[in-house]
């Protein structure tokens, strides 16, 4: 918070309405412990009396109490001149009004009637603040000599800052020290260089970061400069119960004390700490005498470790409990680990739900199936069907040529086959007697297998085949009846049937009598 509500051109030695914009780290302190005030925005009684209790704020964040003897109306953020503690007078600006000003003087055991309150004078004119502001540009060269001075006469002291009085009539010399100094030969020094009445003033450490202001290691600024006034003792006991690491370069701060933020989880840290249970003696078991190496507040798991062996065992603090319990008694469990049960297991979700959700699926799995089979079965039906048959010629008349070839290429019965043996009776050998589904794959003999017509062509020099009917056919397999002729079956109809579907599976040609197809014609096989 910048001084931006404040009516004196910014209220810390700036001349702009915005403020110094430094955050807090300026030399004026024009943010540093700023309280707000919440009760400004509300209308008070008329019979009310406003309380007359005004505190100032001075360079480097120093605040005091002030009498508002005159009712003056005053506007957080006002130059006011006040009275100094020995003679003249100081300029100040208001930083808290109203009854939030006897809240803070109850909080630091302000008395009401305190002789030590001195008075507003007036509000600064534009005189007194140029004046103020002349005495401020001399502060730091005063500073420089003065330390100077200090390493002449090896005194073990500190200067950190120098504030002079708006009068100029007195300089106030901040310094820090381990040890009593005696500076009177200082005082004599600082006094006939300067010419103004010289008082020094020792501070700690913590005040001196907080005057100076910085960065802390969490990334803000100092809270010393920004919102903490009253330091209180930190311990390392503090650190001890957070569990942290007793490094002083990570728990001091840069006063080179321990941090002041040690002591603000620490309330938290000790009411977590009455669940735990304190183990001042190794947990005696059966495999060994296990340590305590590590504890997690918070989450109540305490890390047990035997000497010498780097894997810890994990115990909640009711296992914790149950084992110091058995050693007060003198006994010894098997092991750190709680025994283990068994437990029940939870009915699966197809048990709760009414019926089994993989119904659905053997479902679906059965209508696959069925599709399956019934389009396996349609190309073998269209197999199976009766190949039509020539009707029986009248006797005497020569035998008609096949339909589908020359009449060179048939041939009625193999070579070798005894006279007289009815047609019907001779089965086909080779390839036409194998399965169709064996037909065209060239397992009979070891020659290369030759290019054949491609699927859907009729073989080279055959006539067109007229369309089969199923008409006078007996079934597969059957023997044909007296008067019939098998020479369609048996003839290069069947081998150029044969062929025709082994190229509408695999486009293989096809062979007639374990043979190669070349040509899309049979060779008549030599007469017996």
């Amino acid at each position: 918070m910048a001084c931006t509500s404040c009516s004196s051109s910014g209220g810390c030695s700036t001349s702009s309405t915005k403020g110094c914009g430094s955050k807090g780290s300026c030399s004026s302190g024009c943010t540093r412990l700023n309280v707000f005030d919440w009760l400004q925005d509300l209308d008070l009684p008329s019979d009310f009396k406003e309380f007359d209790i005004v505190e100032i704020r001075f360079k480097g964040g120093r605040k005091d109490f002030f009498r508002n003897t005159s009712r003056l109306p005053l506007i957080t953020g006002d130059p006011v001149a006040v009275e100094a503690a020995g003679n003249g007078w100081h300029l100040g600006h208001v930083s808290l009004k109203g009854e939030l000003v006897r809240l803070q003087m109850k909080k630091k055991k302000v008395p009401l009637d305190s002789k030590d309150i001195r008075n507003i004078m007036r509000v600064a004119t534009e005189q007194d603040v140029e004046r103020w502001n002349a005495v401020r540009d001399l502060e730091t060269g005063t500073m420089f000599k003065a330390r100077s001075v200090v390493e002449e006469l090896r005194l073990k002291m500190k200067l950190s800052d120098v504030e002079y009085q708006a009068d100029r009539t007195r300089a106030t010399f901040f310094y820090s020290a381990d040890d009593r100094v005696d500076f009177r030969d200082l005082i004599k020094r600082l006094a006939d260089e300067f010419r103004v009445r010289v008082e020094m003033r020792q501070i700690s450490l913590r005040h001196e970061a907080g005057r100076l202001g910085g960065i802390g290691s969490c990334g803000r600024e100092l809270c010393c400069s920004t919102w903490l006034s009253d330091f209180k003792s930190v311990s390392t006991t503090a650190a001890r119960y957070q569990n942290l690491s007793l490094n002083p370069a990570k728990l001091s701060g840069q006063c080179g004390r321990l941090k002041c933020c040690l002591n603000y989880e620490l309330d938290t840290y000790l009411d977590a700490l009455k669940d735990i249970p304190q183990v001042q003696r190794p947990l005696l078991t059966e495999k060994g005498d296990y340590t305590l190496q590590k504890t997690d507040i918070f989450k109540k798991k305490m890390w047990f470790a035997v000497r010498g062996d780097n894997n810890w065992v994990v115990l909640p603090t009711e296992r914790v409990r149950e084992v110091l319990e058995m050693n007060k008694r003198g006994e010894k469990p098997e092991s750190l680990l709680p025994p283990v049960r068994e437990e029940e297991k939870a009915p699966e979700v197809t048990a709760i739900v009414e019926g089994s959700l993989e119904r659905l699926d053997d479902k679906i799995k059965a209508s696959k199936r069925s599709k399956r089979k019934k389009s396996k079965e349609k190309p073998g039906a269209a197999a199976v069907a009766p190949v039509a048959t020539a009707k029986p010629p009248r006797p005497g008349s020569p035998k008609p040529a096949p339909l589908d070839g020359p009449a060179d290429s048939v041939s009625t019965a193999p070579a070798g086959a005894p006279e007289g043996q009815p047609e019907e009776a001779r089965r086909p050998r080779g390839a036409a007697a194998r399965p169709l589904n064996r037909r065209g794959r060239g397992r009979g003999d070891g020659s290369k297998r030759s290019e054949g017509p491609r699927t859907g062509e009729a073989p080279t020099g055959a006539e067109p085949r007229p369309p089969r009917s199923t008409e006078g056919r007996p079934p597969r397999g059957a023997t044909p009846g007296p008067g019939t002729d098998s020479a369609p079956s048996s003839s290069a109809d069947g081998g150029e049937r044969r062929g025709r579907n082994a190229t509408r599976r695999g486009g293989r040609p096809f062979r007639a009598g374990g043979g190669e197809a070349t040509g899309g014609s049979t060779p008549t096989p030599p007469a017996s």
